[in-house]
């Protein structure tokens, strides 16, 4: 039951950044406050390396696909 919830959880999660990439990516600009982008990236990338030994793969989902989708903002953003 948990492990269920852990994995609706992460997934969830993982998914809320990807809709701000993906209109990024269209618009070919970000309309992110760097300092909101900074915060957002440096907290997922280090909350990522943070759970890396619990060896939870819900974590991992949300956390990886959260790094690569501020990534691309963050990307567009520095543009």
């Amino acid at each position: 039951m948990f492990e269920a919830i852990g994995w609706i959880g992460g997934t969830l999660l993982a998914v809320c950044g990807i809709p701000q990439a993906i209109k990024t990516i269209r618009d070919g600009k970000c309309e992110v406050s760097h300092l909101f982008i900074w915060a957002w990236f440096l907290g997922e990338v280090l909350t990522l390396i943070y759970i890396l030994p619990t060896g939870s793969i819900p974590l991992y989902l949300n956390y990886s696909v959260n790094v690569i989708a501020t990534s691309i903002i963050l990307f567009y953003r520095l543009r």
